[in-house]
C-alpha cells in the first residue's frame, strides 16, 4: 500500500514542479512583452531593449507579484520624463501576461 502512495506523491510532485517552471515560463515572457511596449514607448533601439528586457525580469524576482515590475516600469517612465498613467501601465501589464499564457497553451 505504501508504494502506491509513494508514486502518487511522486506524481504529485512533478506535476507541481512542472506548474512552477510553467509559471515561470510565463512570466519571463509577459515581462518580455511588457519590455517591448515600454522599449517602444521610450524610442529604445535594439540593444537597449534586449537589455531592457532583462532588467525587468530581474526585477520581477525582487519579490512575488507583479508589484516589484509596476514600480521598475513607472519609475523609468519618470526617470526619462514620459508622462503616463498607472491605469495605463497595469492595463499593458494585464495584456502581456494573457498574450504569454496564450503562448504556452499551443
Amino acid at each position: 500500500m505504501s508504494k502506491i502512495y509513494d508514486e502518487r506523491g511522486k506524481g504529485f510532485e512533478k506535476k507541481f514542479q512542472m506548474d512552477e517552471e510553467l509559471q515561470f515560463k510565463v512570466a519571463a515572457r509577459s515581462n518580455k512583452y511588457l519590455g517591448e511596449w515600454v522599449s517602444a514607448k521610450l524610442g529604445k533601439d535594439e540593444k537597449e531593449e534586449k537589455n531592457y528586457i532583462q532588467e525587468i525580469i530581474k526585477s520581477d524576482m525582487e519579490e512575488a507579484g507583479q508589484e516589484d515590475v509596476f514600480r521598475k516600469v513607472k519609475s523609468d517612465f519618470q526617470v526619462a520624463s514620459h508622462t503616463i498613467e498607472d491605469s495605463e501601465i497595469r492595463d499593458q501589464m494585464e495584456k502581456a501576461l494573457l498574450r504569454a499564457k496564450e503562448d504556452f497553451k499551443k
